[in-house]
């Protein structure tokens, strides 16, 4: 029986091979550019064949993660005025299988509940406009999003005179709750919590 590759030892890989793609040692030749002109003079044939080298090799690495049920989730470690969480997240090179799926829904309340402890006095806003706007909202909007969404994760900005904590609450496919083309099937709201006067970077 042939070893099966870990979570740590895919992500790994893929680093690893990322950076074959971007010095150029791997590309996919039969790759061209769009054959627009407009669109031509922004995007180099050798950048396109890079990055499609590396979206197919990742695509392989998912299906290698299907066929050998090889958990897409890292546990993350987040402090914040001196309170810990120890919660699961899905890789951002990798995907989630079902079994993974479960374990973020598990997880959700704890995240959710840590998240309120620590932006109780801390003004929210939402994510429009894929991020580009923000606008203010309250703990009840922040809760309806919560009850029809599945699973949590968070980010944090920090430095000496400014604290931006994001929840994101998602639900479907965690790959592809970032970006529109999940829609309706997997999606994600971005809730950024800054301190009073301040105005959300992330």
């Amino acid at each position: 029986m042939s070893k099966v590759y870990t979570t740590q030892e895919l992500i790994q890989i893929l680093a690893a091979e990322r950076q074959a793609c971007l010095k150029g040692e791997r590309l996919k030749l039969e790759v061209k550019v769009s054959g627009n002109p407009v669109i031509d003079q922004f995007i180099t044939t050798e950048g396109l064949q890079k990055f499609t080298a590396y979206q197919d090799f990742k695509a392989s690495i998912h299906e290698y993660q299907r066929e050998n049920l090889v958990s897409g989730i890292v546990w993350k470690e987040l402090t914040i005025k001196s309170k810990t969480l120890h919660y699961p997240e899905v890789d951002a090179q990798l995907i989630a299988l079902n079994s993974d799926l479960e374990i973020l829904k598990a997880a959700k309340n704890s995240i959710f509940q840590f998240w309120q402890e620590i932006t109780g006095d801390m003004e929210l806003y939402l994510s429009i406009s894929n991020g580009k706007q923000h606008e203010k909202i309250n703990k009840l909007d922040v809760e309806r999003i919560a009850q029809r969404t599945e699973w949590a994760s968070l980010i944090k900005w920090e430095n000496t005179n400014f604290l931006e904590v994001i929840l994101q609450m998602g639900w479907g496919k965690p790959e592809e709750a970032a970006y529109k083309r999940g829609r309706p099937h997997s999606g994600s709201e971005f809730i950024h919590a800054v301190n009073p006067g301040n105005y959300p970077i992330g």
